[in-house]
């Protein structure tokens, strides 16, 4: 009876010894894991600080931005004001003099002197009293400045800051749901809009859309970012496209949304005979305004449907008639008429571009010079999407314009002057932009003749119509109109 009950308490010993071998091990582990909590809650803490310090930086440098923009503005109104002062300090000097001689004429007692300057002199006074204009003696900028800061959102981030716990492992988001109701066409762009379902709790760091190549063509990536509404520009009319989206995160790619079919709109062919070797080109419709979209630092540009079928005797050619883009405009632009005409505020250049964008095939359009004051220096031309806009067309890298007067012209390109034409413009004078890039080249005309020889050779890309001005011009966009090119050196290009 005695040995097996000592086996069996050597036995529970053994069982007991292991436990307490556990024991010391999950001490020591647990005593690691306090070093471990230690210096993860200081590299945390300095990680938290630098993260908020980071914040604190940004917001330093976006106040740098904005008073940067209030430097300049009050830069504006002090320049506008100070040149209203020298403008009236120059017409008062004159009307002063103007007075001070007629006084002194009036008490001459010359009668017949008199007479023969009285004319002359009433001419004068009636002239100088001519000048002061109604609203010019009014302030043309107001003391006060049109800028309010929104910092209610930021504040509300601000208090809303805290940490993200995620309780469960990370999955590939759900399928997106594409808004019908916002997916709509307009000539040929499309736009499309998605959401995510409700109640959906794993994270989304962006989405790819897709579109095919109108004709049952593999699809190809067109927008990959955060955004849920994307416009799609330049794509063919009279095309079907078939468009999917799908989401990813950290963790992977989520599956496609269901496809949708988008119809693009017809575009009119204008025909033309060649028995006069005139073209007449004529086309119904309005493009959204040019949006490039971003593919990882890549951009995507769908060509223009433009037709051209070389023959003895007939071309076909798609031109889309569009208009001055207010969204893009500098802010001394003013557009009127359904922003087809266009002036300025400020006595400098300033820049504003078409709603079309073209990459393909040939475009020509007209420009009518309403109003045409003290010899100013329009230009116009062809700018990419990002030309500068508070100066000359054609003085950065970004456009290529002819700029001229009332005698002269001159293209330029990267602030580069060449082809000193005769001839210019005056009220009523047109100016037409043939801008054909089969032959990759820039051609301009004044009252249906070609100025110079052709302006630019080897542009490639996607390009805007542009147009500079100064207050002294007022400029009318015209569509359906003669083109004055020649049919035949179009047929070599086709």
């Amino acid at each position: 009876l005695f040995s097996p009950l000592q086996a069996q308490l050597s036995q529970a010993l053994n069982g007991v010894s292991d436990k307490a071998k556990e024991a010391k091990e999950f001490l020591v582990q647990l005593k690691n894991l306090l070093q471990q909590i230690q210096e993860n809650g200081l590299d945390y803490e300095a990680c938290l600080v630098a993260q908020c310090d980071a914040l604190v930086d940004a917001l330093t440098r976006q106040k740098a931005k904005l008073l940067t923009k209030v430097t300049k503005e009050r830069e504006h109104k002090l320049k506008v004001v100070w040149d209203q002062i020298n403008h009236c300090t120059l017409k008062l000097r004159q009307s002063t003099g103007l007075m001070e001689y007629c006084l002194e004429v009036i008490k001459e007692n010359d009668p017949s002197g008199f007479l023969q300057i009285s004319d002359a002199l009433i001419k004068r006074v009636q002239v100088s009293q001519e000048q002061w204009v109604k609203g010019a003696l009014e302030p043309k900028v107001s003391a006060e400045f049109d800028l309010t800061l929104d910092s209610e959102p930021l504040l509300q981030s601000i208090h809303q800051l805290d940490f993200i716990q995620m309780k469960f492992p990370v999955s590939v988001p759900p399928v997106p749901l594409l808004q019908l109701e916002k997916c709509c066409t307009r000539n040929n762009s499309v736009t499309l809009a998605w959401r995510m379902p409700p109640l959906s709790h794993n994270p989304v760091e962006g989405y790819i859309l897709e579109l095919d190549d109108g004709d049952g063509g593999q699809f190809r990536e067109v927008y990959v970012g955060k955004e849920t509404l994307c416009t799609i520009d330049g794509l063919h009319f009279n095309s079907t496209y078939n468009a999917r989206v799908k989401a990813f995160n950290s963790s992977g790619v989520g599956p496609y949304s269901k496809t949708v079919i988008l119809q693009t709109s017809d575009g009119e062919l204008g025909l033309c005979h060649s028995l006069n070797e005139k073209l007449q080109v004529s086309v119904a419709g309005h493009f959204h305004p040019f949006t490039p979209i971003n593919v990882f630092d890549t951009y995507w540009h769908f060509p223009l449907s433009v037709t051209l079928q070389a023959s003895s005797c007939v071309i076909l050619v798609c031109l889309a008639w569009f208009t001055f883009d207010p969204s893009s405009a500098h802010r001394d632009i003013v557009l009127s008429n359904d922003n087809q005409t266009a002036t300025c505020n400020s006595y400098d250049d300033r820049v504003v571009l078409g709603t079309a964008a073209f990459s393909k095939g040939v475009h020509y359009w007209e420009l009518h010079v309403d109003r045409y004051d003290n010899h100013p220096d329009p230009a116009f031309g062809i700018a990419r999407i990002n030309v500068v806009k508070d100066m000359m067309l054609g003085k950065d890298d970004k456009a290529w314009a002819m700029y001229v007067d009332n005698n002269r012209s001159w293209f330029m390109h990267c602030n580069s002057h060449t082809n000193r034409t005769e001839g210019g413009v005056s009220k009523g004078a047109t100016v037409g932009v043939l801008l054909d890039l089969n032959k990759h080249n820039l051609t301009f005309y004044i009252n249906g003749q070609q100025q110079g020889p052709p302006a630019f050779e080897n542009i490639e890309g996607v390009f805007m119509p542009a147009l500079s001005l100064n207050r002294n011009v007022q400029v009318n966009l015209q569509s359906r109109h003669t083109c004055p090119f020649q049919l035949k050196g179009l047929i070599a290009s086709s």
